[in-house]
């Protein structure tokens, strides 16, 4: 049992007029001040409702908002530049911090975020994306690898793992995850070495491995469907999935160590100091999530974000969608911005009048 402070309940209706739903959270009461602390805001994206939920902080009050993006997966956060990956597309949102103090209800934000062009895949099952020092590094799941975006192409493959032997539309090892290092892409994240169409699902409860990618080497393996890679000051932390797990992996020798259990399919990592912020999913009886030793525990299992100390090793705090959203797939923070506003590409469905934005009349 987690020892963790009283909690606040609201609710907020979807804005969406064709998929009308109601969403039931709750949170921590530690949840603002920590946020607040860090003069940050949240970004979570969920697919299965098809949404980015911003969180931020004004006057002391949690501020939650939904904004449609359909199959929203993969979130990128650069400066002043937001990517997101979803079914055909991946969005792309610049920050017009001029706007921010009119828009919305006027004097409480701090950033504006719009929409501001996007890219066409088709169904490249986009998962994780971080902006490298040079472009957008995209993780494509169907053709099993890293890409960058080109307007003459659907993508431009970066790199593939040594075992798969070829580029094809196939999911073979389900690489899902990626991690910067001195802002190049160094660590990726796949569910088995296997080099056949959907060759990872008979053993993804044990064969999950962590690769080095300049050279291909892995780094760790034994993972239970791991995801979010992330590089720390002396570790690299990955979550291990299958079984609820967050991990610390020590470079040097690939050993494994298990900082706590989460109540949720952890999935989707951001690390501010010691803390770090997970989401948290329930799991479906499906060909990809059953038979994993998470699914033990499938009646408990919580849909939201876990705010976890990594020195102490325990969850500190929690956010959670009672109804509403079941799916989490990344968390990414924004810092040095409190509460921004967003306008998506389905500003109208979100419940908000679109922004149009032109340059100054010339003189």
């Amino acid at each position: 049992m987690v020892n963790m402070p009283p909690s606040s309940s609201q609710s907020s209706i979807d804005q969406d007029k064709t998929a009308h739903r109601e969403v039931r959270y709750e949170y921590t009461n530690n949840l603002v001040p920590i946020l607040t602390q860090l003069g940050s805001s949240l970004l979570l994206s969920t697919y299965q409702a098809g949404k980015l939920v911003v969180a931020g902080v004004h006057e002391g009050e949690l501020q939650l908002s939904f904004h449609n993006f359909e199959r929203a997966m993969g979130v990128a956060v650069g400066r002043n530049q937001i990517a997101v990956g979803g079914k055909d597309w991946i969005y792309f949102l610049k920050n017009a911090p001029d706007l921010a103090a009119r828009v919305g209800t006027a004097n409480t934000h701090d950033a504006c975020f719009l929409i501001r062009g996007a890219h066409y895949t088709s169904e490249i099952s986009v998962h994780e994306l971080v902006w490298g020092q040079e472009q957008l590094v995209v993780t494509n799941t169907r053709f099993s690898c890293l890409c960058s975006l080109d307007n003459n192409y659907s993508f431009v493959p970066q790199w593939q793992p040594s075992f798969v032997n070829e580029l094809a539309p196939e999911d073979r090892c389900h690489l899902n995850g990626v991690a910067l290092a001195n802002g190049q892409p160094k660590y990726a994240t796949v569910l088995g070495q296997t080099n056949t169409a959907g060759g990872w699902r008979p053993n993804k409860a044990t064969d999950g491995c962590v690769l080095d990618i300049p050279t291909g080497n892995i780094v760790t393996q034994g993972l239970s469907m791991p995801h979010s890679p992330r590089v720390g000051k002396e570790h690299l932390w990955v979550l291990n999935s299958g079984r609820g797990e967050v991990t610390r992996v020590t470079l040097s020798s690939g050993q494994q160590e298990k900082v706590l259990e989460l109540p949720g399919y952890p999935r989707g990592l951001a690390l501010a100091g010691q803390l770090a912020f997970v989401g948290l999913s329930k799991v479906r009886e499906t060909s990809t999530f059953g038979n994993l030793p998470i699914c033990e525990r499938f009646d408990a299992l919580k849909c939201g974000m876990a705010i976890v100390d990594l020195k102490a090793g325990k969850q500190v705090g929690l956010l959670e969608f009672q109804s509403g959203v079941d799916e989490i797939f990344d968390v990414q923070l924004l810092p040095g911005i409190r509460n921004p506003f967003f306008s998506g590409p389905y500003a109208v469905k979100d419940g908000s009048s679109p922004i149009w934005m032109v340059p100054a009349p010339k003189k």
